[in-house]
């Protein structure tokens, strides 16, 4: 998974997909996913780095982070490759 080349993201979450004109913001752990995804951090890393940050189950991580490359993929702001 990896956004689209396009999209324009800041420090403070914002979100915008200059082919579209939609903007979007994100709370901090959404920022920290996208940070992740720009390091070419395979899902199992991103998963293992939120679990150590935030002490929670890897099973629910990996459950709300496919979620949420679900709607970054509805939006069109990344791209499925894996």
């Amino acid at each position: 998974m990896k956004l689209n080349k396009n999209i324009a993201v800041s420090d403070t979450g914002f979100i915008f997909n200059p082919l579209s004109g939609d903007s979007f913001s994100t709370n901090p752990i959404g920022q920290e996913i996208i940070r992740l995804m720009k390091e070419q951090k395979p899902k199992g890393d991103i998963v293992k780095a939120l679990g150590q940050k935030y002490n929670a189950e890897e099973s629910t991580l990996e459950k709300d982070l496919e979620d949420f490359f679900q709607m970054l993929l509805s939006y069109q702001l990344m791209q499925d490759n894996e």
